[in-house]
């Protein structure tokens, strides 16, 4: 095995659809890590370094949508949720906890690696781009550095998950400009809008309820019938 290979940590309490993915990924040329439940696979994910967790929904004891929120309490790794929840509320939930895809059982392998493939390139392009020098945003008392992918309000780490980090990474880009859901969603997901008004939505009010423990101030305004846009000063 590769042990320069991209590791993934799979965590999945079916033995037998475990093993299928950690075969097929590991013959596409990846490093594979297994955990058959979300309690052994966070104690694996803070025990190791990974590239990419692949992780089931429904597992006894710890979820994997909790499993998710601990992982992104830590760690911006790319997290795809593999799970037979497959209706929009389930994916919005889940995409707002923080992980980066979703894919639904049962699922064909080429769609998956694919999937899989996908991540580890944009998180590869992150990296690239964290190595060039700090780039380093402000306003008002909220502060985003693209280097370390954090964000503080007067001083405080406001933990943000990926999506909600880009959404405010593209009006500080771009002050005064008003974005659509669209344009929001093809930014932050990187991929195709199909309509989820829902999840901009969520996400930007995630965004403000964590800003507003800090700061009293207004960050991002609503322009009805339009979109968002950074809050003028």
């Amino acid at each position: 095995m590769d042990v320069k290979a991209p590791r993934v940590l799979i965590v999945e309490d079916d033995e037998n659809i475990n093993t299928l993915l950690r075969e097929a990924l590991t013959k596409h040329g990846l490093n594979c890590t297994q955990a058959f439940s979300g309690t052994e696979g966070l104690i694996v994910f803070k025990g190791d370094k990974f590239d990419l967790v692949l992780l089931d929904l429904m597992m006894p004891g710890m979820d994997g949508q909790t499993l998710t929120q601990r992982i992104r309490e830590v760690s911006q790794v790319p997290i795809i949720i593999v799970s037979a929840k497959s209706n929009v509320d389930s994916k919005v939930d889940l995409l707002t906890t923080g992980a980066d895809d979703f894919i639904g059982k049962p699922f064909e392998l080429k769609e998956l690696i694919a999937r899989v493939d996908v991540q580890l390139r944009r998180k590869e392009s992150s990296e690239d781009s964290g190595a060039k020098e700090a780039r380093i945003m402000q306003f008002k008392d909220l502060v985003l550095d693209e280097d370390k992918y954090a964000v503080t309000v007067s001083g405080n780490d406001i933990g943000l998950t990926r999506q909600e980090f880009k959404i405010l990474e593209l009006f500080l880009k771009y002050p005064g400009k008003v974005f659509s859901k669209r344009e929001i969603y093809e930014y932050a997901w990187n991929d195709v809008y199909i309509g989820e008004d829902k999840t901009i939505n969520v996400h930007i009010s995630n965004i403000r309820t964590k800003i507003k423990k800090h700061s009293e101030d207004e960050y991002i305004d609503t322009i009805w019938g339009v979109g968002f846009r950074l809050a003028k000063t």
